[in-house]
């Protein structure tokens, strides 16, 4: 079955790096789409990076634009989001997805992993 296993998050101070990283198994991953999104307390959950399709450019977030860098390594099953330039705001659980687009056959699915808990501190 599908797993999304998150790992690399931590307690940073603000302007520091982080590097997430998600081990991907149980389907075709170098043709799935890959994401990350977070949720801070109280917040609902945002999308943060994006690959447009399998093998797409990358999207991201306004919030985090020039700081955070989405990649991925499809000979090790493995999506990364590097976090640099860290501020208090980007505190939250983040979260590795796995999209499946709508198909003539069934609606669009999504996996997500555990979650990584990001802390950054002022």
């Amino acid at each position: 079955q599908v797993q999304l296993v998150e790992s690399g998050g931590g307690l940073v101070q603000s302007g520091g790096s982080l590097r997430l990283s998600c081990a991907a198994s149980g389907f075709a991953f170098s043709t799935t789409v890959m994401k990350w999104h977070r949720q801070a307390p109280g917040k609902e959950r945002e999308l943060v990076a994006a690959f447009t399709s399998a093998g797409g450019s990358a999207n991201y977030a306004d919030f985090v634009k020039g700081r955070f860098t989405i990649s991925r390594d499809n000979a090790k099953n493995m999506v990364y989001l590097q976090m640099n330039s860290l501020k208090p705001e980007d505190t939250a659980v983040y979260y590795c997805n796995a999209h499946f687009p709508r198909t003539a056959f069934r609606q669009a699915l999504d996996y997500w992993g555990q979650g990584t808990q990001v802390t950054v501190s002022s």
